[in-house]
């Protein structure tokens, strides 16, 4: 390879050998184990219990992650949500300090923004907490996205969470909506039990999935 003009940028060619070292791309996602697989089918509520069906929701792993896939109501304008039970707890209902906000966009462009959603945070709430705004229940319509919770078997430090979901919204015309929610569980028990519901109706249709991830 000839030498390039004084002052250009230096050429880096890579041989087999200098790559020998580096890993291979797909063990970037070899540290998420899939634990569970729950398929919706008009279910008024999906749960996740540790040591319960396969589950696995203690200290297992440090990070644990759910992933939503194409999450669809049966009632218009349903927001997908969910809660806990600390070890030993019942009733779903632990204590929870959060905060959301969203961005939107409709279909015909006519609105969009960005704002934060007062309506859908808690400030030491026992409510089942909002993911999403309103889901439009349209044959074609569904929610989708993944809820992180971090070190849930701690019996030190709250729990926290983090949400991300898009979805098409009840309206006219159809907004298309992303929403970021992130808050905790003030406890310092452990949680071991999650449940997801719509806030009216069922869950008509839909996946989610729950993965451990490995510590690195």
């Amino acid at each position: 390879m000839g030498r390039g003009p004084v002052g250009a940028p230096a050429i880096i060619r890579y041989v087999n050998n200098s790559l020998a070292s580096v890993d291979d791309v797909s063990g970037i996602n070899d540290s998420m184990v899939l634990i569970k697989t729950l398929t919706a089918d008009s279910d008024s509520t999906l749960s996740f219990v540790d040591g319960t069906s396969d589950v696995v929701l203690d200290n297992t792993y440090p990070i644990y992650k759910f992933v939503f896939i194409n999450i669809h109501p049966s009632a218009d304008g349903g927001e997908f949500r969910f809660q806990a039970n600390a070890s030993g707890g019942s009733g779903y209902n632990e204590t929870i300090t959060s905060t959301q906000f969203q961005a939107y966009h409709k279909e015909d462009g006519s609105a969009s923004g960005l704002g934060y959603n007062s309506g859908n945070d808690q400030a030491q709430g026992t409510s089942f907490q909002n993911l999403n705004g309103n889901i439009d229940n349209a044959n074609d319509a569904c929610g989708s996205g993944e809820l992180w919770l971090f070190n849930p078997s701690s019996t030190t430090f709250v729990k926290h969470f983090m949400a991300v979901m898009v979805e098409p919204e009840d309206g006219s015309p159809t907004p298309l909506a992303n929403l970021y929610t992130a808050g905790y569980f003030n406890t310092t028990s452990a949680i071991d039990e999650i449940q997801f519901k719509m806030s009216s109706g069922d869950i008509d249709a839909g996946t989610i999935k729950l993965y451990g991830i490995k510590d690195s």
